[in-house]
């Protein structure tokens, strides 16, 4: 039995590059640290919610590549200036990775209580109807008027 990829599908003209975003999707990790939160704050915005308790503004980044939204962490390490009794709290780095749709934009981040909050904004596009003209191949024009 031959598997049809999403990509190859017939009626699906030029959504290949849907399916690496899948795949992309899958591989970018089940790790469930930091925990997020990803809620609908209106009909075309969204906020991600990163817990993020001991990282300050200067330990993280966020940048965008490939239509791809990367949060990093990585606190510096003040361990040899500091005696631990008991160390529960782990100071280590992180990367989440969340594929972001075609139009939506990083509207913005901002720290507040130990928690990130990353906010996207998806543009809508305009309805567009475009009439296609039907012309007359080449090859016909010829034919009528070899006779």
């Amino acid at each position: 039995m031959t598997k049809l990829s999403f990509g190859a599908h017939p009626y699906l003209l030029g959504f290949e590059q849907l399916e690496r975003l899948v795949e992309r999707t899958a591989k970018s990790g089940a790790e469930g640290y930091p925990p997020f939160n990803i809620e609908a704050v209106a009909e075309n915005a969204y906020r991600i919610t990163l817990a993020v308790a001991g990282f300050r503004e200067e330990d993280l980044s966020i940048t965008v590549e490939d239509r791809q939204l990367v949060v990093r962490g990585r606190q510096a390490d003040d361990a040899g200036e500091r005696v631990f009794l008991h160390r529960g709290i782990a100071s280590r780095a992180f990367q989440r990775s969340f594929v972001l749709a075609d139009g939506v934009e990083v509207a913005g981040a901002t720290m507040e209580n130990g928690l990130l909050h990353v906010d996207l904004r998806r543009h809508v596009p305009e309805t567009v109807v475009q009439t296609i003209r039907i012309g007359r191949n080449n090859a016909s024009q010829r034919e009528g008027g070899k006779t």
